[in-house]
């Protein structure tokens, strides 16, 4: 099944959204991410994604207790953003209490990690592939690697990670739409459940991924809920509303 997934992005103890993955390009929507997660499960989501941007520039979790009040709210949270060892991995999952953790830069310079999360902690360890003209970003989308995505899904597919959420960079906070082909040949090309993100600005958008076959498993939706240029509610019955990536 769909789902349709809200996003927060957290900056600095604030919600934000980013232009193309740029720091000086940012629009600060709410000052309580908590507050914003509270709401997203009173209009209906079960699940959240979640990014820590400054634990993805630093390196290490920078919003462990915001992440913990959106759990606490009772949201089903999906969280990337400075995951770099396995000790990060348990503390979200073990004490936090978050359903699936993103592993991202670390799934590029760790490919290791990917293995060892996913044979202690199964689907609830997906890879967030994060992408500009094809090559995989890293480090807060601050560095471009010489990694493809293609060859980067296939890798993490065969090292155990549940799925992957991609994002195109070129589209993400444009409102220019989503990159239909690239997200649709990527999941073709690992054959494990994709999530897209990045430029989703319409219900035309959200019905368009919807509709590609084989089927995408999601998509995540940040900017043009802050803007009002989609309802929430009306997004959640695009899909069935937090179905597992790995379904």
């Amino acid at each position: 099944m769909f789902s349709v997934i809200p996003a927060i992005d957290m900056r600095g103890g604030r919600c934000v959204r980013l232009v193309e993955g740029d720091f000086a390009r940012e629009t600060v929507f709410a000052t309580e991410p908590a507050r914003v997660a509270a709401e997203f499960v009173r209009a209906g989501a079960q699940r959240i994604h979640m990014v820590d941007l400054d634990g993805a520039k630093d390196g290490a979790p920078a919003h462990l207790a915001l992440v913990r009040a959106a759990v606490d709210a009772g949201a089903n949270v999906q969280v990337g953003g400075g995951i770099r060892d396995l000790a990060t991995i348990a503390t979200y999952v073990e004490e936090v209490g978050v359903r699936w953790v993103i592993l991202g830069t670390a799934a590029v310079r760790r490919p290791d990690l990917v293995a060892s999360a996913a044979k202690r902690y199964g689907d609830r360890v997906l890879v967030g592939i994060d992408a500009r003209d094809g090559m995989v970003a890293v480090n807060g989308w601050l560095e471009v690697s010489q990694t493809r995505a293609s060859d980067l899904a296939r890798a993490v597919a065969s090292a155990g990670a549940a799925g992957i959420i991609y994002t195109d960079i070129r589209r993400d906070g444009t409102g220019k739409g989503p990159n239909v082909a690239a997200t649709t040949a990527l999941a073709q090309a690992c054959g494990i459940p994709v999530v897209a993100s990045g430029g989703v600005s319409s219900m035309a958008h959200l019905t368009a991924l919807a509709a590609v076959r084989p089927g995408l498993a999601g998509v995540v939706v940040g900017s043009a809920l802050y803007k009002g240029q989609i309802s929430l509610e009306e997004a959640l019955a695009v899909g069935r509303p937090g179905a597992p990536v790995a379904e």
